[in-house]
């Protein structure tokens, strides 16, 4: 899988999207929950209501 650049470290910036994954808000629990596009699982929520950082949406 591969991960986005994050370089040069601790200037707290993203270089470009995490590949191969999107979020969806689920309006029942409200939480943004991240999916594998390649299995379509579910594969991680947000606890705190925020979206993921560097995470496309789902279309």
């Amino acid at each position: 899988m591969d991960m986005a650049k994050n370089k040069p470290f601790g200037d707290n910036a993203r270089r470009g999207e995490v590949k191969n994954r999107e979020q969806v808000f689920n309006p029942k629990i409200k939480r943004w929950v991240k999916i594998d596009t390649d299995t379509h699982l579910f594969m991680d929520q947000k606890s705190n209501g925020e979206k993921f950082k560097g995470v496309r949406k789902y279309k």
